[in-house]
């Protein structure tokens, strides 16, 4: 019998091994009718439909969900998803007199929702160069049309995205990218609920193992960088550098010393307390 999983997540080209294993039927021959759900939001958004069993699975920057799951989530990540990390763009709209990185930490600050991405890695950012963001800096934009639409109008300054998805609006002259910022670990992990690592842990497994082929099968496939420019919208060269420097699990294994060292980046950062009781954050199988 046929078993539904709700999986979710940006759409974003990081994803497209999934979506190509869905359309090739790699998970209805596993019996798995695995439902796409697209959260422009961001992390943020995700980490709440989980809350909200509205999903059961999703991909989610694994500081967001490391956060959300010390913060009472019920949910455990189960794979490691893209191993690289990320290299977030340090944007603002192309009228601001902004224009140099080291002077947007008293500025207003964009963000998709507070937990997200967009949020955290702002704080990070802030925390390795000893600086220090105020909540009253930060403004919800719910997602990057909200971001672009804000800075625009000047009410606010400063907006952390992923590079190569802002790329086409930085060419435009939309934007404005003054700095980068390269996430310290993995970027994203596959998380799920509880509930279904409980009620359905073989199907999970199923899941992973065609996630993990399908991931390997992008890596290998000459037409890669192809299919990323004509679904995406984003020229060659710039998938072409996106793509050799990105790298998707194969496994399901994910590193304690990982999960380690973003704990302590959040601590020492404020966005989690220093005294967090040790909570499994990793489904033990």
């Amino acid at each position: 019998m046929k078993l539904t999983i709700r999986i979710g997540g940006v759409p974003e080209h990081f994803n497209l091994p999934i979506h190509l294993a869905i359309e090739a039927g790699d998970f209805d021959k596993k019996d798995i009718d695995l439902r796409w759900t697209t959260f422009k939001g961001g992390t943020g958004q995700m980490t709440k439909a989980l809350r909200e069993d509205r999903v059961d699975a999703c991909i989610l920057l694994t500081e967001g969900i490391i956060k959300d799951i010390l913060q009472g989530n019920p949910s455990k990540i189960i794979s490691n998803y893209v191993i690289s990390p990320l290299t977030w763009g340090v944007h603002t709209s192309a009228d601001n007199p902004l224009n140099h990185y080291r002077d947007i930490f008293d500025k207003n600050y964009a963000i998709s929702r507070f937990g997200s991405g967009s949020h955290l890695m702002a704080i990070v950012d802030a925390d390795s160069k000893e600086q220090n963001i105020d909540e009253s800096q930060f403004e919800i934009i719910r997602n990057l049309d909200g971001a672009l639409e804000s800075l625009a109008k000047q009410e606010t300054d400063v907006f952390y995205w992923e590079k190569f998805t802002t790329k086409p609006y930085v060419d435009s002259g939309q934007l404005k990218r003054i700095g980068e910022f390269l996430t310290p670990w993995p970027c994203f992990v596959i998380a799920a609920t509880d509930k279904i690592l409980k009620e359905q842990p073989e199907k999970v497994i199923e899941m992973l193992r065609v996630i993990h082929n399908a991931c390997r099968s992008f890596m290998h496939n000459d037409n890669a960088v192809q299919l990323v420019s004509e679904r995406y919208g984003q020229k060659l060269k710039d998938v072409e550098r996106w793509f050799h420097s990105t790298e998707w699990a194969t496994h399901g294994w994910v590193s304690d010393k990982m999960l380690k060292s973003v704990v302590y980046s959040l601590q020492t950062a404020g966005i989690i307390e220093g005294n967090q009781e040790n909570m499994e954050l990793v489904w033990r199988r």
